[in-house]
């Protein structure tokens, strides 16, 4: 599997194809739900903005599941209904969508993956960022880091996973795997977080924590969420210093823990480079071209993005540099020394 890396023109490339195009028509966009806020605050917002420029015309309909797979169903329903020609589609059930994509296509309704996989029934087009390479990426930089702080061999790790219907979940999970299997250290316990939901993910840390005590070395979680719960629950048990935590998504509040040394990595992913990607797809399928594979992932055509890593050592570059977020956002209360220590501020 290939994935395309991103760079600094990245977002502009992904949207001149079809810069040319003025088609019209109903457009869906569907995500599964409210637990991270990235979906509000990043993708939406990027896929209008894609679509305002490719499709002035195009008329685009929003909604977010909440995590709940029935009113997705129903969400996804009413655009067939209302006459939709292409459903972006971040499924709260990876499996119970693919009987979606089978009836969209059955009326000729083109529907593009976004985000998760839907590999039971092969959509027209996936696009992502690498899934299983950023479980890799965020598991290998914490063993790499706890090698480097000296860690004994054998030492144990907890695995926090997401949700078990999320099939970029699945994918996250393996590359975690590889990583992990690779490494000189023990998976001490593992788990499927119902929903992504970080209150899960802290309960079930705490219940590592009272089991396994010093013994955990690292936690590899899988996105900010899970990661943060991990973190409150070693917080809450009075453990200081916090063992290396992962996470995925450059939350704000993750690259505030990572400035105060309380989380140890996530991933930069701007969601709007995937996002535009996708609205790029939108226009073509809208103009009747096919578009191109990158890749091909569950016998789907599809784009992938390699996002960066981001430590304290990067984050500066990666996150305040590339002007993904400001110190104004992040830098406030408890976090403006860190700031400081790390360049972001004078």
């Amino acid at each position: 599997m290939t994935a395309r890396t991103l760079s600094a023109a990245a977002l502009s490339a992904v949207m001149g194809t079809a810069a040319l195009a003025e088609p019209s028509g109903l457009v869906g966009f569907l995500m599964p739900d409210q637990a991270s806020t990235r979906y509000e605050e990043h993708d939406f917002p990027g896929f209008r903005a894609g679509m305002e420029k490719l499709c002035p015309s195009c008329e685009v309909i929003y909604q977010n599941a909440n995590a709940d797979v029935a009113l997705q169903q129903q969400q996804f329903n009413a655009l067939l209904t209302q006459g939709a020609k292409v459903i972006v589609l971040d499924p709260v059930d990876s499996a119970a969508a693919a009987g979606l994509v089978t009836l969209a296509q059955s009326q000729g309704v083109k529907v593009i993956a976004y985000d998760r996989p839907i590999p039971g029934a092969p959509a027209d087009y996936y696009v992502s960022f690498d899934n299983e390479g950023i479980g890799y990426a965020i598991a290998k930089s914490l063993v790499d880091h706890m090698k480097a702080e000296g860690i004994p061999d054998g030492s144990g790790v907890l695995q926090i996973n997401g949700s078990p219907t999320d099939a970029a979940a699945g994918l996250i999970r393996d590359g975690v795997h590889r990583a992990l299997a690779e490494s000189p250290y023990e998976t001490l316990a593992e788990f499927d977080t119902p929903d992504w939901a970080p209150p899960r993910a802290q309960e079930w840390a705490a219940g590592q924590i009272t089991r396994f005590g010093d013994q955990i070395k690292g936690v590899v979680a899988a996105n900010d969420g899970t990661g943060g719960g991990a973190v409150a629950a070693f917080k809450a048990a009075g453990v200081d210093p916090v063992p290396p935590v992962t996470g995925n998504d450059a939350t704000i509040a993750a690259l505030q823990l990572i400035i105060s040394g309380d989380q140890y990595n996530t991933i930069s992913k701007p969601s709007e480079i995937v996002a535009a990607a996708a609205a790029n797809i939108v226009v073509q399928f809208l103009n009747g071209e096919t578009p191109e594979a990158k890749t091909t992932l569950y016998e789907t055509p599809s784009e992938l993005f390699v996002p960066a890593v981001v430590t304290r050592e990067n984050i500066k570059a990666e996150i305040f540099d590339a002007g993904i977020q400001t110190a104004d956002q992040i830098c406030t209360g408890e976090y403006a020394a860190g700031c400081q220590e790390l360049g972001i501020t004078q």
